[in-house]
């Protein structure tokens, strides 16, 4: 266990202020999965989700840079909540997969040139003898903004995007699960992303990603 323990490159648990952070919102219960359960709410709350902030800037995947801005997307929000994890002392690892997004908005699938959203970050934590999902990625404002229940995490059961939203249309569909990683692997991760998405690789990105942060800040 110790690859899920240890400090990683991203997954950076000993950074000062991810142990601030950790220490902070680990809660009072000295059951690890309780300590889980009140990191994972944390991380999912005090870092607004905002898929514009991709960068091609791979110290952007660290918990510590999302914690330091505030907002992010999926993958850094993920190390964030596996870097609190193992510095509590819970093995923690980075969970990939590609999924469509039924209710993805129509600057995102303009942007993206598709509805499949690759390389979404999750976390394993490793409670009370198995590896449990949590995904800490969409926070409770934009789970009311799109009439999608937020996602609850009780380290018991797997935490995983809900397929249908609250009228009962269609939501999140997992596509290819890429598997789980004791650290982002940052060659596979971006080639798989330029892949699928070969024109935000291009010199334009920069300025399509701030006009689509410019879009979001207005709604």
């Amino acid at each position: 266990m110790n690859a899920y323990l240890n400090p990683g490159r991203f997954i950076d648990s000993d950074h000062p202020a991810v142990v601030e952070f950790a220490e902070k919102h680990r809660g009072s219960s000295a059951a690890l999965s309780d300590q889980a359960v009140s990191l994972y709410y944390a991380v999912r709350e005090a870092v607004r989700y905002n898929p514009y902030t991709f960068s091609r800037d791979p110290q952007t995947l660290s918990g510590s840079f999302a914690l330091a801005a505030g907002e992010s997307y999926c993958v850094p929000k993920a190390t964030l909540l596996a870097a609190c994890a193992r510095h509590c002392g819970i093995p923690a690892r980075i969970g990939l997969a590609d999924v469509r997004n039924h209710l993805s908005t129509p600057r995102l699938i303009e942007l993206l040139r598709s509805d499949v959203f690759a390389m979404h970050g999750y976390t394993e934590l490793y409670l009370d003898g198995r590896w449990v999902k949590a995904t800490p990625a969409f926070n409770q404002q934009l789970c009311e903004l799109f009439d999608v229940p937020p996602l609850e995490f009780d380290g018991i059961h797997d935490s995983v995007f809900h397929a249908f939203n609250r009228k009962g249309q269609r939501s999140m569909e997992y596509v290819v699960d890429h598997g789980q990683f004791a650290e982002v692997p940052e060659e596979f991760f971006f080639a798989h992303i330029q892949k699928c998405y070969p024109h935000l690789f291009g010199e334009q990105m920069p300025i399509l990603l701030g006009d689509m942060q410019s879009d979001l800040s207005r709604a």
